[in-house]
């Protein structure tokens, strides 16, 4: 008899759960003959791979199964990065699933999904429809068979979409440059010596310093989770060591990216998105688009929409998550998105995020300028953030309205997403906004300089946290 819930592992955007308990070979195998149902894929071709994790195998296994059983044919295409089976999905325009738990713990593990062409597909668009459908063959304890099962084979992507990249941002006449690459023990070990490296390509005038290219999914040196200052650590200390350009750090299916400059200190997101829809808007624009359009997500710095309409593009905002930035790329006809979690979108990567092409450009411009990151990444900071500070509470919702209470008429409130409360004469604003999957309210904020943002962050966070 089935014990499994699917609401325990179905987020809005993937599935994620911990292995043998919320996501199980039998789970999986129902999932995919869903998957197939719901996008109507019998007689079609389905890609699926894996990360590091060492529970990805038997899952690529089981996910085949089922969806064979469907009629589906599916392509197994091995370890990859998730946003190496987003090229797969847009190269084959076929839909697609890998087996990833991006930057959670090693007893977790999940799947990220798309459409054929890489469109993603999420709780509005499909996913949950999965999930229902799945919930019902588990209950059942059977997968219906078709009139034709469907074929397994294998093809491997990893050239492909190397080659791929390199054709979108040259790098081979650059100057010299030492990058040091934490790649966390996850899929950056694998994409990098591949695409910056000289594994399957030509080199480059890159000299990699690896750190934990190891494929090891149970994480043994630190979490692959770089938005955390304390992941950051080695790589900050190896590129001052080395005497490094900058160092690059992937999240555990290499889909992110975070840059820290020749210091070591830390590069925002915000940052790289201004530095690449730069790049973005000049190329576009000599590619005859008069005013090539950039998303970015309300938690980004304004520097980024500052910056855009300054060089003649037009930035359109949107709320935080990568099926909402997709989507308006998609309606907007975008040529690139960043979001402040270091995900970057291009509309020449299928509209799909990919941290390997932003670390190109950011190499790109490093290495036809002879300042350091540090003084060019500045050029691109100009206000003070507090970065994202999370708060544990009962009642977000009572904390909210303290916030917006004591700044009465001072402030203008937007709630796109959360909550954001814009001074009026002052030039900062704040963000609240609750998380979804835990008991925390987010906050972030920005400033025109530090002063201001340490004395509003202090007497937010009062509120906030207020009893």
């Amino acid at each position: 008899m089935n014990t499994i819930d699917l609401t325990a592992s179905f987020k809005a955007y993937d599935v994620r759960g911990i292995v043998g308990e919320t996501i199980t070979e039998e789970s999986v195998r129902a999932t995919a003959a869903a998957f197939v149902d719901v996008l109507g894929l019998a007689g079609q071709n389905v890609l699926v791979g894996s990360d590091m994790r060492p529970s990805g195998p038997s899952f690529v296994d089981a996910f085949a199964e089922g969806a064979t059983a469907r009629g589906a044919n599916v392509i197994k295409i091995g370890l990859i990065s998730t946003d190496e089976l987003y090229f797969a999905c847009g190269v084959e325009n076929a839909a697609g699933v890998t087996f990833t738990a991006s930057h959670n713990p090693a007893e977790y593990n999940g799947m990220k999904m798309a459409k054929a062409g890489a469109v993603p597909i999420s709780s509005e668009t499909g996913l949950f429809d999965v999930r229902d459908l799945a919930q019902k063959y588990l209950d059942s304890g059977e997968i219906p068979a078709a009139e034709t099962r469907g074929s397994v084979s294998e093809k491997d992507f990893l050239k492909a979409y190397a080659e791929y990249l390199r054709k979108l941002v040259d790098l081979s006449n650059i100057r010299p440059l030492k990058v040091v690459v934490d790649a966390g023990n996850g899929m950056g070990g694998m994409t990098t010596p591949a695409v910056l490296g000289d594994s399957i390509l030509p080199g480059l005038p890159l000299e990699i310093e690896p750190l934990y290219f190891e494929l090891d999914g149970t994480f043994p040196n630190h979490p692959a989770n770089p938005l955390e200052p304390a992941n950051l650590v080695d790589l900050q200390k190896a590129v001052v060591e080395h005497g490094a350009d900058l160092g690059l750090a992937f999240d555990g299916d290499a889909d992110r990216c975070f840059v820290v400059d020749e210091k070591g200190e830390p590069v925002t997101p915000s940052a790289i998105t201004a530095i690449v829809a730069e790049r973005e808007i000049a190329r576009a624009k000599a590619e005859g688009n008069a005013e090539p359009t950039i998303i970015y997500n309300l938690i980004t710095s304004k520097a980024v929409p500052e910056l855009v309409e300054a060089q003649g593009g037009r930035a359109i905002k949107t709320r935080v998550g990568h099926s909402f930035i997709k989507a308006v790329m998609a309606e907007e006809n975008g040529v690139f998105g960043g979001e402040h979690s270091a995900h970057y979108y291009f509309k020449d990567f299928f509209n799909a995020d990919t941290g390997m092409l932003a670390a190109m450009h950011v190499l790109a411009v490093l290495g036809t300028d002879e300042r350091p990151l540090s003084e060019i990444g500045a050029a691109y900071s100009p206000y003070a953030s507090s970065g994202e500070i999370n708060s544990e509470l009962e009642d977000k919702a009572a904390a909210v309205e303290r916030v917006r209470a004591a700044f009465g008429d001072e402030v203008e409130v937007s709630e796109m997403d959360g909550t954001t409360f814009e001074h009026k004469t002052e030039g900062w604003w704040v963000n609240l906004r609750p998380s979804n999957t835990e008991p925390f309210l987010r906050m972030n904020l920005e400033a025109p300089d530090t002063a201001t943002m340490e004395r509003v962050r202090d007497r937010v966070l009062e509120l906030v946290r207020a009893v």
